[in-house]
């Protein structure tokens, strides 16, 4: 489980692609999380069985980027030994509330099945299994107008652990055509200053080191940079750029 992000700046990337082997390479990394992206990227049970395995075996935290809010979705991926989950459109503190139920035992309504890989396929006592389990973060993203008006609310949900910044929606959302405008940095403040006053970490998506430092001098001190895909992209392109043709 990732009860919490570590004291110091923290980075991971998110993972889009179904091969056991990303993981096993991005675990010789020392990155300090990692986020499968269910959301955007063709993970179905097999896959996320198929990618948590390799996590969980290889000690790599890593949280699931769920698709939606539904119970079954959450149980499924903290069954399979999800570190946390990552759950979009947190528009408002009834969300959050929701989001936390379906995602504890004690005091929510997770079903518990100690066959699964969380309880050790059996071999975890059930007390052992019900506190480690009910430690997993739960990261609520803040990607809409409605989110952002109700933020201080949702940031002060008791079993929220993290709050994820969309720049990308929340522009959209907020009829905004620049992520890195003006508003949206306004937005930002906002979100950073109702996470600072619940303690919590809040969670940038970042292109690169030097968004990075941008979004850490305003506060943020946990950092999503990129992906599997786009780090695969990028080092391909600067490859090609260095073997000019002719």
């Amino acid at each position: 489980m990732l009860a919490s992000f570590p004291s110091h700046q923290s980075v991971g990337i998110f993972v889009k692609t179904d091969s056991p082997q990303v993981i096993e390479v991005l675990a010789l990394a020392d990155l300090d999380f990692l986020v499968l992206d269910a959301e955007h990227a063709p993970f179905d049970r097999a896959a996320l069985d198929r990618m948590l395995f390799a996590a969980y075996a290889l000690g790599v935290p890593m949280l699931v980027r769920v698709p939606d809010q539904r119970d079954a979705t959450i149980l499924n991926v903290l069954d399979l030994g999800a570190a946390g989950i990552v759950v979009p459109h947190v528009d408002n503190a009834e969300h959050a509330r929701d989001v936390v139920a379906a995602a504890r035992f004690v005091g929510g309504r997770r079903g518990i099945s100690l066959s699964a890989r969380f309880g050790g396929y059996g071999t975890r006592s059930r007390r052992d299994a019900i506190a480690i389990a009910d430690q997993s973060m739960i990261v609520c993203q803040i990607e809409s107008a409605a989110a952002l008006d109700n933020v201080e609310s949702i940031a002060a949900v008791p079993g929220v652990g993290a709050l994820l910044i969309g720049r990308s929606d929340l522009a959209l959302s907020m009829g905004e055509d620049d992520s890195g405008g003006p508003v949206i940095m306004a937005a930002v403040d906002r979100i950073v200053a109702a996470a600072k006053t619940n303690q919590l970490p809040v969670v940038m998506v970042c292109a690169n080191r030097a968004e990075a430092h941008e979004f850490a001098a305003m506060g943020a001190s946990v950092f999503v940079v990129g992906s599997d895909q786009s780090m695969l992209r990028n080092a391909s392109k600067q490859l090609r750029a260095d073997f000019p043709r002719g």
